[in-house]
């Protein structure tokens, strides 16, 4: 006996959906690969902690939220995946165009050039929050 399909409409939007979820895994994934690719250069910025350090852990909240958007599929883990993604472009575009200075432990992180590694990590991180952005809107009022 075969399996009916799924109405159109319901199909459209699982492949809509799943589209969003590859699209946002790939944002972070990329914002993962790069933050821990630039970590190493950054060591000497800091005392408490340095900025490399901080690289590393946006690369390992990254990470996770890219298993949690594939794999995990809830509410939750998008919220913790736009977070990160919004986050991480708030405060790149921040360091960009302001001088905040040192926050208690926290080095001085602005940098006030764009660079390939930089413009590319931006890029990802809107495209990644905005999808989860449309996800999360989508899932008000209904069960995914």
């Amino acid at each position: 006996m075969a399996t009916p399909s799924p109405p159109p409409a319901r199909r459209q939007r699982r492949i809509a959906v799943l589209l969003l979820r590859l699209i946002a895994a790939a944002g972070l994934a990329v914002d993962a690969v790069v933050h821990l690719r630039l970590a190493d250069r950054y060591d000497a910025v800091g005392s408490t902690v340095s900025q490399g350090t901080l690289f590393r852990i946006e690369a390992g909240a990254a990470a996770l939220a890219v298993l949690l958007v594939l794999l995990w599929r809830r509410r939750l883990g998008d919220l913790y995946a736009f977070a990160v993604a919004a986050g991480g472009l708030a405060l790149l575009l921040l360091y960009r165009y302001v001088d905040v200075g040192a926050l208690g432990p926290l080095p001085d992180m602005y940098e006030p050039v764009w660079f390939t590694d930089k413009t590319l990590t931006a890029w990802a991180q809107g495209i990644a929050a905005a999808a989860l952005a449309v996800l999360l809107a989508g899932r008000r009022g209904s069960r995914e």
